[in-house]
């Protein structure tokens, strides 16, 4: 079995730890929110013991990875320009790169901006989207919703999310990884809770954890978010979103031309993914691979179905080999 190593890197202004194993060609692991390089524990040696570097970063704001005060230092450009960094920090010239819930858009534009360092792509819950919309993001949200809550509306101003959160960090990641999870039965699904007034009336109490996740796996995401003590930094990435809409307007028109992979769950709440909403992503990625679709699973699937989640990532890198 591979050796599971952690270090840290010099990357775009700031320290980044990662967690890697193996050799071979390298596959970088992208979490999302609220998580960490842990939540890549399922594939890290799996994929590591198929032949490949496999590298799994704490992300901007997360873990023990430098964390900017300023919300505008959580754009996709930094995000990206962290992978490519990380890169040149490691010495190696291309990737491919696999993201999960936030991490699939870092993945997706990775593979946009950078074609040249990012020579595959894998997407996990989020699938790839057009990168400039018709207006402020926040603002078609809003009149999407027409005044009711979403969360990331309810995490656009800067001290009232955290203030909820951080006074239980670990209450709050429980609940929160139960809420969207494939063991929540769906008629005590609230993630959606339009009346909601703030993030805990969406979320619910697990009567016991799930068995995909323990009391020692809650103790080291638990463990992660107090390092810094809020989850302040991993929010400001949601508080970037019309920014990034702004940022990324030169860009419209481009397609992700590298091979491409989404891997989605049947129970899986998170706005933007379904069946035909990733079958039309292909005009903007038209080497996209058939879908995998993972059935009684939730938003956490690498966590949730770990093995069905490595078949399918295996099977997409020996392709590309």
């Amino acid at each position: 079995m591979s050796v599971l190593n952690h270090r840290f890197v010099e990357t775009n202004g700031i320290r980044m730890h990662v967690a890697e194993a193996g050799e071979g060609p390298l596959v970088l692991l992208c979490h999302g929110f609220p998580e960490s390089w842990y939540s890549w524990r399922h594939q890290i040696r799996c994929l590591a013991d198929a032949g490949y570097h496999v590298v799994a970063p704490d992300q901007r704001g997360y873990g023990q990875t430098d964390a900017p005060p300023d919300f505008r230092s959580y754009t996709l450009l930094h995000l990206v320009g962290d992978l490519v960094g990380l890169l040149d920090a490691i010495g190696e010239r291309a990737a491919v790169v696999v993201g999960h819930d936030w991490g699939a858009p870092v993945a997706w534009h990775a593979a946009l901006l950078r074609p040249d360092r990012f020579r595959a792509v894998a997407g996990m819950s989020v699938p790839g989207a057009s990168h400039h919309a018709p207006g402020r993001p926040t603002d078609l949200m809003r009149a999407a919703v027409n005044g009711a809550f979403l969360y990331i509306l309810y995490f656009q101003e800067e001290g009232v999310a955290e203030a909820e959160l951080d006074r239980d960090i670990r209450g709050t990641l429980r609940r929160f990884l139960y809420s969207i999870s494939g063991d929540i039965p769906r008629d005590d699904f609230r993630f959606f809770n339009w009346d909601a007034k703030c993030l805990n009336d969406c979320l619910r109490e697990p009567p016991s954890l799930p068995a995909w996740l323990t009391e020692v796996d809650l103790d080291v995401f638990t463990a992660e978010f107090e390092r810094k003590g809020t989850f302040r930094h991993a929010i400001n990435w949601y508080r970037c979103i019309d920014l990034n809409s702004e940022l990324l307007a030169p860009f419209a028109g481009l397609r992700v031309e590298q091979p491409a992979l989404f891997i989605g769950a049947e129970y899986d709440a998170i706005l933007g993914q379904t069946r035909e909403g990733v079958a039309a992503t292909k005009d903007w990625v038209p080497n996209l691979r058939d879908p995998v679709w993972i059935e009684n699973c939730g938003h956490w699937l690498q966590q949730e179905e770990p093995e069905q989640v490595n078949a399918a990532l295996l099977r997409f890198l020996r392709d590309l080999r």
